[in-house]
């Protein structure tokens, strides 16, 4: 895990007690913990979380808040964290993969063809498929050079079902914002939009500026993202 929800009125009534270094010793074994995913050894945790000169202040803190196993000292806390982490991101996986293997664009037009196709007519009358919403995307993470993952889409998969979205839909909020990623807090209604604004000035919002100029940063498509976005589709 790359990051994780960090109580603060939880933590401080169960760590009050500690002193500085041992306050420091403690987040340290957390955020060891959670990135590694796997118990701590104790002989070499010191020096892993650069705290050697502090060994006796981590046992301490280790023996009372982790739990001593053959493998290793253990967070049960922590631990349902990473379970529910990682059900949350193989479900996003599932999705992601589910609709990368949806049937290819001939299949998805006419409406009538496809049950799930969801189709948008353009200006010119030119349907807007699944693929092209991927292509569009890719544009943008290249434009601002961040890679495709399947790490990526997991976690707009889950944000996208916080917002009550589909991952289709989450995409397309980023490229007509220019986002490389999503949230499901972003989805703010005009009315939100409004009370952020500063109703001091005659000069137009510079959120509503910012969306326009997000908006337009998309980009062609390179070779090497297109590769990518092939190769987490299962292409050859």
């Amino acid at each position: 895990m790359h990051y994780y929800n960090f109580h603060i009125g939880d933590y401080k009534s169960h760590t009050h007690h500690l002193t500085i270094i041992e306050d420091i010793a403690f987040r340290r074994l957390l955020d060891h913990y959670y990135l590694h995913e796997a118990p701590i050894k104790q002989r070499i945790i010191a020096r892993q979380i650069g705290m050697l000169d502090y060994e006796q202040d981590v046992l301490s803190v280790l023996n009372e808040f982790f739990d001593d196993t053959p493998d290793g000292y253990i967070n049960p806390r922590a631990d349902g964290e990473i379970a529910k982490y990682r059900e949350l991101s193989d479900a996003g996986k599932r999705g992601a993969a589910k609709r990368w293997n949806s049937p290819p664009i001939a299949t998805l037009w006419p409406p009538h063809s496809h049950p799930n196709a969801t189709p948008i007519a353009t200006n010119n009358q030119e349907p807007i498929t699944n693929n092209h919403i991927y292509s569009d995307f890719e544009k943008i993470l290249k434009a601002k050079r961040k890679p495709l993952t399947e790490t990526l889409l997991a976690a707009i998969q889950v944000e996208a079902d916080k917002a009550k979205l589909t991952l289709e839909d989450a995409l397309k909020e980023c490229c007509v914002r220019g986002w490389t990623t999503f949230k499901a807090e972003w989805m703010l209604t005009k009315a939100d939009v409004i009370h952020q604004t500063v109703p001091s000035t005659f000069d137009r919002d510079p959120v509503l500026i910012k969306m326009d100029k997000d908006a337009k940063t998309l980009t062609s498509i390179p070779d090497e993202v297109k590769a990518k976005f092939k190769m987490l589709k299962g292409g050859k």
